[in-house]
């Protein structure tokens, strides 16, 4: 396996432009004609309503100042530059549950004063950071999938500045963003791109440069990071070659304006250097900031002061090119618990042919399968409406299920009892149902995703040295589980079969969700290349925040 490249803004400056001219789709009149043309969605959620609402009222209240800043702060870009060749979008279900795919990219444009903060004169821009943000229709999940910049993708015919499309080809996935050589980058094509390698509809778009990210940061008043070592001047810019001042002390830490900057951009000093480091960071950046954001409420006044921070240096689809679209997006993800807020990298590889990335196949696409059937990482379906509990008579067992016990009360000593499940079958949701019987047992239990193998019979609990007491305990929640030593530490449910049967879940539940309108065929479990490396927005801050050895 080679070694990561050193990297810098080089490897991303070969996007062409016009490299011939592909006939336009046709569509015609820009933005404008876009905002003409739209028609009210329909099905929407009573507590978007109800957000939307609040935060008229709000705007109202403050004779339309409020609004009015904010909507000369929005920029966005022109409907028809959005390929017409598109996955189609998520059907709603009966009861108006929809999920929403949004694409946040982070700009390192230097058009502008984010020369001063980026360190560097070079014109153009790159996508320093893509997350595609996947918002399950229960509005109560989301999974955020960081795409490694110089993975090699095929980029779509991309519109340029002057009207033209490119023809488009193989080349770095950071470089779409650079089609066109502006200032403010390519964000359609970035889109565009992202539609073309997932399969997948991208509802929303948001970039943010480094001037709106430093401002959003200072909005919230820092946000909390940690460092396993000290990062200095020379780690930011290895072009000073010398050590420099202390920037980032090792540990915990509050970070704001260019501080939070430099967390999130850091790539030397730490681990191998490499943008996969990187991305564990700004996970571990956005999980500590939304965990911030719904500690304080979602309301529009905590809203309103990030909103205008990060407005002024904001570009977005034109699906979100007002005050009241924006602030009511962001109010409709209130109700995600920080434990259901996901973040994985998409599964990747070194290629042995130089030192840029390939996504691993068939992992990626078996990602974008599983996101497309509204299914959570961890297996649990998040579709808004949930099968029917009894499944498919075919699916019932030919002899008495053993019983699940109702969970006991637990004693408090459970709660230092921490419990990690795995779902042995290919039954949606079964690692979930068995957590939530864990923790009403009292114990301290997460779902972990899916096991190596979904062939298990029988619900297996293992266990480290000096757990087998512990273990026991839990094993009084699944009559007939099987207990097996082992040498990692901690105690893991592996539930099977037996506990699939006792539940109505037969050992497979992609018959009753075929039938239920607006769902989905449940994917195939996802290999463990993904689920374990992913982070939950509740995670120890200083867990998973670099990657490699050395520095």
């Amino acid at each position: 396996m080679p070694a990561p490249r050193s990297g810098g803004r080089a490897e991303a400056r070969r996007a062409a432009q016009g490299k011939g001219a592909g006939a336009a789709d046709g569509t015609s009149g820009g933005r404008a004609a876009a905002r003409r043309g739209a028609k009210p969605k329909k099905n929407v959620k009573k507590i978007v309503a109800w957000s939307a609402a609040g935060v008229l009222v709000l705007i109202a209240g403050t004779g339309g100042a409020i609004y009015y800043k904010l909507n000369a702060n929005i920029k966005s870009f022109d409907a028809d530059a959005i390929a017409t060749d598109r996955p189609p979008e998520a059907q709603a279900d009966a009861d108006g549950n929809k999920p929403v795919n949004v694409l946040l990219i982070g700009s390192d444009s230097r058009g502008g004063n984010n020369s001063d903060l980026g360190g560097g004169e070079d014109g153009g821009a790159r996508s320093d950071t893509t997350i595609l943000l996947h918002v399950y229709a229960d509005h109560k999940h989301a999974v955020g999938i960081s795409i490694p910049r110089n993975t090699i993708v095929p980029i779509p015919s991309c519109k340029l500045p002057n009207g033209k499309w490119t023809k488009g080809g193989n080349d770095l996935f950071n470089a779409a963003f650079s089609v066109g050589g502006s200032d403010g980058g390519n964000p359609a094509c970035t889109q565009n791109t992202v539609e073309k390698v997932t399969g997948i509809r991208v509802d929303h778009t948001i970039v943010v440069d480094f001037n709106g990210f430093a401002a959003m940061t200072k909005a919230v008043n820092g946000v909390d990071v940690c460092l396993p070592k000290p990062i200095y001047e020379g780690d930011i810019n290895p072009n000073l070659h010398k050590k420099g001042n202390l920037v980032l002390p090792q540990g915990k830490q509050t970070v704001e304006g260019q501080q939070a900057l430099d967390y999130v951009r850091l790539r030397h000093g730490i681990g191998d250097g490499s943008d996969i480091g990187r991305m564990k960071r700004q996970q571990a950046f956005m999980s500590s900031l939304a965990t911030k954001m719904k500690k304080e409420g979602m309301s529009p006044t905590n809203l309103l002061p990030l909103a205008d921070a990060a407005t002024k240096s904001l570009t977005v689809d034109p699906g979100l090119d007002s005050a009241d679209k924006l602030l009511s997006f962001g109010l409709s993800l209130k109700n995600i618990d920080m434990h259901d807020l996901k973040f994985v990298t998409a599964p990747w590889r070194y290629r042995t042919q130089d030192a840029n990335i390939d996504l691993v196949q068939p992992d990626a696409n078996k990602l974008w399968e599983t996101l497309r059937a509204d299914q959570t990482i961890d297996g649990q379906n998040a579709t808004g409406q949930q099968p029917d509990a009894g499944g498919s008579p075919s699916a019932a067992p030919q002899q008495a299920a053993p019983s699940t016990p109702a969970a006991p009360a637990g004693d408090a000593s459970n709660a230092s009892i921490k419990v990690a499940v795995y779902n042995g079958t290919v039954a949606n949701g079964l690692a979930g149902k068995a957590t939530d019987l864990l923790k009403g047992a009292k114990f301290a239990a997460s779902t972990a995703g899916q096991a190596a193998s979904t062939r298990y019979k029988t619900t297996t609990i293992e266990y480290g040295t000096s757990q087998k007491a512990n273990a026991e305990k839990v094993a009084a929640l699944f009559p007939g589980a099987s207990l097996e030593p082992s040498s990692a530490r901690g105690i893991s449910v592996i539930v099977g079969q037996d506990f699939a049967a006792a539940n109505g879940m037969g050992t497979t539940t992609a018959g009753t969700a075929s039938t239920t309108p607006g769902a989905q065929t449940p994917a195939a479990p996802l290999p463990t290349t993904v689920t374990n490396d992913a982070r939950s927005a509740d995670d120890d801050i200083c867990a998973n925040t670099t990657y490699g050895s050395g520095g």
